[in-house]
C-alpha cells in the first residue's frame, strides 16, 4: 500500500543517514577494527577446519560432520554478517540500505542460529559417545547426515517470518548491523521475538545443559569406580571435564548477554539501553566465528589428527615430520586409551 510504501521509503532514508552523537568517527574506527579482526580470524580459521576435513579422508567421519556444519555456520556469519558491519562501522552509518539491512539481518541469523543448534547436536553426540563404549561405533552416517540437515531446516522455518510480515529487521546497538527487531512493541514483533528465543536460544540452552551435565555426572561416576579401584584419576578424563565446562562457559558468555537484552527489551516497554551498551553483546556474540573452531577442534586432545594435516596444510606440506601416518598413529593411541576408560569424546 501507499503508506507502507511511505514507511518503506523514511527508513529507507533512517538508514542511510548518520546517527549524531551516539559515537565520535574514531569510536566507530576502534568498532571497526575489533569486528575486521573478528571477522577475518573467524573466516581464516573456519576456512582452515572446512579445507582440511574435505582434503584428507581419514578426517571425514560421522562424528566431524557436525563440526564442519558449525565451520560452515561460522563462515557463513563472519562472511554475511561480520564484513559488512566492519565496512559500515567504518564508514559511521549503516550504508547498505533498508534491502541490504533486510539481507544482512536474516543471513546472519540464519547462520548463527544454526550454529547454535550444531552446537547443541554436537553437545548431544558427545554425551552419546562418552555414556556408551560402543557409541562411537553406533553412530553412523545417516545420524550425522540428519543432525546437520536438521540444524539448518530449524534455523530456516524461525528466521523467514521476518520476511513475510511477523517479525521484522532493524538496526541494533549503534546502528552499524541489523537483527531481529527486538524494540518495536507492535504485537506481531513481540510475539515473534518471545516464540523466536524460546525455540531458537532456550531449546538449544536446555539441550546443551542437559547433555553436558549428563556427561559430567557419567565422567564423574567412571572417576569414582577407579578411585574405588585403586586408581587414581585419568588424565584422560579431567581433559574432557575442563573442554566440556569451557564450552558451556564460552557459550554462556557469547549469546546468553544477546539473548537476555533482547528479552529484557521485549518484556520491559520502559526500558532503555544505551545503544553503545547495547552493541557489546553484539560483538560477543560475533566473537563465536572465533573462539568456536579453537575451542571445538584445535584445543580439544581428540583432534590430534586433525591438527597434524591442519598444521601441513598451512606449511604448504613443507613439515615433512607431520606426516599421514604418524598422526593416524597419533590418533589410535589417542582412540585406545580413551577406550580403554570407556570414554571417546570427540
Amino acid at each position: 500500500s501507499k503508506m507502507e510504501q511511505e514507511i518503506q521509503d523514511g527508513n529507507s532514508s533512517s538508514l542511510n543517514s548518520v546517527s549524531p552523537g551516539i559515537l565520535s568517527q574514531t569510536g566507530f574506527t576502534v568498532l571497526a577494527f575489533i569486528m575486521g579482526m573478528l571477522s577475518v580470524g573467524g573466516i581464516i580459521l573456519n576456512v582452515l577446519v572446512i579445507v582440511v576435513t574435505l582434503k584428507h579422508r581419514q578426517l571425514r567421519q560421522p562424528l566431524n560432520y557436525a563440526l564442519v556444519n558449525l565451520a560452515i555456520c561460522d563462515l557463513g556469519c563472519a562472511l554475511f554478517g561480520g564484513i559488512p558491519t566492519t565496512v559500515t562501522s567504518a564508514m559511521g552509518y549503516f550504508s547498505l540500505g533498508r534491502l541490504g539491512c533486510v539481507l544482512e539481518g536474516f543471513a546472519v541469523a540464519f547462520f548463527g542460529i544454526a550454529s547454535l543448534c550444531t552446537i547443541g547436536i554436537i553437545s548431544v553426540e558427545r554425551y552419546i559417545v562418552v555414556s556408551n563404549p560402543m557409541g562411537a561405533v553406533l553412530f553412523q552416517t545417516r545420524h550425522a547426515v540428519a543432525g546437520v540437515v536438521f540444524s539448518w531446516v530449524w534455523s530456516f522455518v524461525w528466521n523467514t517470518p521476518p520476511l513475510f510480515g511477523w517479525g521484522s529487521f532493524e538496526l541494533e546497538g549503534v546502528g552499524t548491523s541489523c537483527a531481529p527487531n527486538w524494540y518495536s512493541r507492535d504485537m506481531g514483533n513481540m510475539s515473534y521475538i518471545i516464540i523466536y528465543l524460546l525455540f531458537c536460544f532456550a531449546v538449544p540452552f536446555s539441550i546443551i545443559m542437559v547433555s553436558y551435565s549428563r556427561l559430567l555426572w557419567t565422567l564423574h561416576q567412571v572417576t569414582k569406580l577407579h578411585v574405588a579401584e585403586g586408581g587414581s584419576t585419568n588424565r584422560v578424563e579431567v581433559h574432557v571435564a575442563r573442554m566440556v565446562v569451557l564450552m558451556v562457559l564460552a557459550f554462556l558468555l557469547t549469546w546468553l548477554p544477546y539473548a537476555s537484552m533482547a528479552l529484557a527489551v521485549v518484556m520491559d516497554s520502559t526500558l532503555y539501553i544505551d545503544p553503545v551498551t547495547a552493541t557489546i553483546p553484539v560483538y560477543l556474540a560475533k566473537s563465536s566465528t572465533v573462539y568456536n573452531p579453537i575451542i571445538y577442534i584445535f584445543m580439544n586432545r581428540q583432534r590430534a589428527q586433525f591438527r597434524g594435516y591442519a598444521i601441513n596444510t598451512i606449511l604448504c606440506g613443507r613439515r615433512a615430520w607431520v606426516s599421514e601416518q604418524q598422526t593416524s598413529e597419533g590418533e589410535t593411541t589417542v582412540v585406545s586409551v580413551s577406550k580403554s576408560q570407556k570414554i571417546s569424546p570427540k
